[in-house]
């Protein structure tokens, strides 16, 4: 039976509500040791990020990038449940679940260049919450709206702390025009809990076009006028590790170059899901992890 906790980031309520941060953003103690240094976790605290112009080689990327084209051109793939189409185009837009279906990405999940910094961020063993690879090709995939991760994994997915962090690795070049990641900084410090109640089964259009758990343009515009917005651009190979409640989004992709990636969500083993907060049913395991087995 499942002890009672109390909701610290109540949202999908009848109002839109700001409500400061209650947890840590480094979960790690000052000096632990860890392959990210104090002056870029005291950057990543700040701010809800941290960029790195090369967390792979260029010769991983082309393991890891042909690994992604095989995967999506894969008519038994393209059927899983897993995979995501673009609604227009019926090309596949994300695969889920990736670290189980591909040993290479498996391997990746385990890298301690990836998991080690995990730990560190989060002062745990983690397991992977969610991974995915990302495909957004040129002419016409269609973005994502400005959100909180974090939002929709405690509504949804019942994770009752901010103790997760994602990394997104680039697989090919981030252009400023290619619809890029684009986030907030410092917007991790504040709680934006979303009016309106979650829809049965969210999930499968959320996963095409996120509707539920969708800030107000008037929010939206006090948190930009506020924060910022920093748009990301990189080589292949290049990664944007970013906490659970940074607001972020990406435009379409109307350019002919595509941008992928692979995007792997670590939570602490210390933070495991519950309950969903604010839904009536979790989301399906592919999506948001029951087996909560630390990454080793």
């Amino acid at each position: 039976m499942t002890t009672a906790i109390t909701d610290l980031y109540p949202t999908r309520g009848a109002t839109e509500t700001a409500v400061p941060r209650q947890d840590p953003v480094v979960w790690s103690a000052p000096g632990a040791p860890g392959p990210i240094s104090a002056a870029d976790l005291q950057g990543y605290e700040h701010d809800g990020f941290l960029a790195m112009p090369e967390l792979i080689t260029p010769a991983e990327v082309d393991v890891y990038r042909a690994e992604l084209d095989r995967l999506v051109n894969d008519p038994l793939i393209r059927a899983d449940e897993r995979s995501i189409v673009e609604p227009k185009s019926q090309s596949v837009r994300s695969v889920f679940e990736v670290h189980k279906i591909s040993e290479i990405f498996g391997a990746l999940v385990r890298d301690e260049r990836v998991v080690g910094r995990a730990r560190q961020i989060l002062g745990s063993d983690v397991y992977v919450h969610q991974s995915r690879i990302n495909v957004k090709p040129g002419f016409g995939a269609s973005g994502f709206y400005w959100h909180s991760d974090f939002e929709t994994w405690h509504a949804e997915d019942g994770l009752p702390h901010m103790r997760t962090v994602s990394v997104s690795i680039a697989l090919t070049e981030n252009h400023d025009t290619n619809g890029g990641l684009m986030i907030m900084p410092g917007s991790h410090k504040t709680f934006l809990g979303c009016a309106g109640e979650t829809p049965k089964d969210n999930y499968k259009k959320s996963l095409q076009m996120q509707d539920a758990g969708t800030p107000s343009d008037e929010a939206l515009t006090a948190f930009a006028d506020r924060h910022g917005i920093r748009l990301f651009t990189g080589k292949a190979g290049s990664a944007t590790w970013f906490d659970c409640n940074a607001m972020h989004g990406s435009g379409d992709n109307i350019t002919p170059y595509a941008r992928s990636n692979v995007f792997i969500v670590f939570n602490s083993v210390e933070n495991a899901a519950r309950e969903p907060f604010a839904a009536p049913v979790p989301r399906p395991d592919f999506i948001g992890a029951r087996d909560f087995t630390p990454v080793r």
